[in-house]
């Protein structure tokens, strides 16, 4: 980690780069709530005159995720767009599905919270069959709630059958109010041991990166900084697109040694530009 700069803060940084991806799980909030200082950090950059995009691996599509932070006592304004991989995914079947005439598919939709939003408006009708499903789209996990192995019975009948299966939410862990709890990454893994074929939207793919430098007017990448807990989707995904990025020792990464770390950054193979203790000015 000799090559890596641990920094105080944003501050030390800010001024190299025009623009920030942030992370919000593990970075702004966890399963409970915010962190402390974390809404006054993303308004001290937009103050700073920086373009803020809040980067998430989430399944639900951008609208519910603004008004849920903008809830927790985020200030609207602090940032510009709230990019999920859940509307890119939105986006792009709404664009691949323009001419269809064809009988709506069949979608299995594995979702949090009885969550349907991610089939509105597209070319969809729900059936909760494996052995029905024209298509599974896996947008959330309950992992809190159900063993791995429920997903399994579930999904088991249309992974044999070859069903094409969309991951928006390709985070394998996420935080609860109970604590870490398998996320919709590691159904989607599953759906690849029992023999399906899964797309995956969301950091560290690049299609989540083309949207957001997109917005942004394409700026040059190096101008461009993503800060996030995941080695694996935050700094791996951003090494890919070719941006700077920060690692904060927050969210999964909480309790973690150095040596720790340094091993994700050898199986990953990416490593950050800085690293920051949590989400501060």
């Amino acid at each position: 980690m000799s090559s890596i700069r641990e920094i105080p803060g944003l501050s030390a940084i800010a001024g190299a780069f025009d623009a920030f991806l942030v992370d919000q799980y593990g970075v702004l909030r966890d399963g409970r709530g915010p962190y402390p200082g974390a809404a006054e950090t993303l308004v001290r950059l937009k103050q700073a005159g920086k373009r803020v995009i809040v980067l998430s691996n989430s399944g639900k599509r951008s609208t519910e995720n603004d008004r849920r932070l903008a809830e927790l006592g985020f200030e609207r304004g602090s940032w510009d767009w709230f990019l999920t991989s859940g509307e890119v995914a939105w986006r792009l079947l709404k664009r691949e599905s323009e001419g269809e005439n064809g009988a709506a598919r069949k979608c299995l939709l594995i979702s949090r919270d009885g969550d349907l939003s991610p089939l509105n408006g597209l070319n969809f009708v729900r059936t909760e069959s494996g052995d029905e499903a024209d298509t599974v789209l896996l947008a959330g996990s309950e992992g809190d709630v159900h063993p791995l192995s429920y997903y399994e019975d579930l999904l088991g009948p249309a992974a044999r059958r070859g069903v094409p299966c969309l991951c928006t939410n390709p985070d394998k862990v996420m935080l609860t109010r109970s604590g870490p709890a398998f996320g919709a990454g590691r159904i989607a893994e599953l759906y690849e041991e029992m023999g399906g074929h899964v797309r995956w939207i969301g950091k560290p793919f690049a299609d989540i990166y083309d949207f957001a430098l997109d917005f942004l007017g394409c700026p040059e990448p190096g101008r461009v900084c993503a800060i996030g807990d995941s080695v694996e989707h935050d700094i791996g995904g951003a090494a890919s697109a070719g941006l700077a990025s920060v690692l904060v020792a927050t969210g999964i990464l909480e309790h973690r040694s150095d040596e720790e770390r340094r091993q994700l950054f050898r199986e990953h193979g990416a490593s950050p530009d800085f690293i920051l203790s949590k989400f501060l000015w």
